[in-house]
């Protein structure tokens, strides 16, 4: 079934990166997939996204929905008939919603994780929390800034705003294949965020990432972005 077109409001986005070893996500990422490098680190993270009004494009806003979201991110790159293209590999998706729970793999890609989120935003500062229904968890303190991290592999802002704005394109997987879905933002803006803790058993699984290979690089915000979801053609897995 072909995912159909989405539109509504990401009413807060915090993107979570971390810098990751090359060697470390090579040989965690499925093929086609390899990972996108910055100054020779892997870029990997958590979206936290509440979105509202969620509908099929051309349906009223007055039917949408709204949710809290996490989704665990690589920047990648692949070649699709000879041409490289890059964006993000989502491993997996956690949610609030039920419906979207549900509907994970149909109306939405990949399979979607129930989890229950708390969430705590005042003046500047964000409290995001979740825990899943296999447990998988994550917890981030932060509040605005404009003091850019020195020790992050991007020179600064505009660079790795650009390099999330490129990486558009998000792919997780369903069965033998790869489901596809373009974030179209109709305005791009990030500010900073300054992060007292984070937490993520996802990124601490010493499974998967062995001690030393993750780094924590920088936070982002966006708020208040009117967009659409495109569903994209599926990629075979190799």
């Amino acid at each position: 079934m072909k995912i159909p077109r989405i539109k509504g409001i990401i009413e807060r986005r915090i993107l979570i990166n971390y810098q990751v070893d090359y060697d470390v996500l090579a040989s965690y990422l499925p093929k086609p997939f390899t990972p996108k490098l910055v100054k020779g680190k892997g870029i990997a993270g958590i979206c936290l996204i509440r979105l509202k009004e969620i509908r099929p494009t051309g349906l009223p806003k007055q039917i949408g929905m709204s949710s809290e979201n996490g989704a665990h991110r690589i920047a990648v790159e692949w070649r699709e008939n000879g041409v490289l293209k890059e964006g993000v590999y989502i491993p997996r998706r956690d949610t609030s919603s039920k419906f979207n729970a549900l509907a994970g793999g149909t109306l939405f890609p990949g399979i979607h994780h129930l989890a229950d989120f708390t969430v705590h935003e005042s003046g500047g500062n964000y409290e995001v929390a979740f825990v899943s229904s296999d447990k998988t968890s994550l917890k981030i303190k932060a509040k605005e800034t404009e003091q850019w991290n020195s020790a992050s592999v991007f020179d600064n802002l505009e660079c790795v705003s650009d390099f999330f704005e490129k990486g558009s394109t998000g792919y997780c997987p369903d069965k033998n294949n790869f489901d596809g879905l373009e974030l179209k933002t109709y305005s791009w803006k990030v500010s900073l965020l300054d992060v007292e803790k984070v937490e993520s058993s996802f990124f601490e699984d010493k499974g998967i990432f062995p001690e030393g290979s993750v780094k924590f690089d920088n936070a982002l915000l966006m708020k208040d972005v009117e967009h659409e979801w495109i569903g994209l053609k599926k990629i075979a897995a190799q």
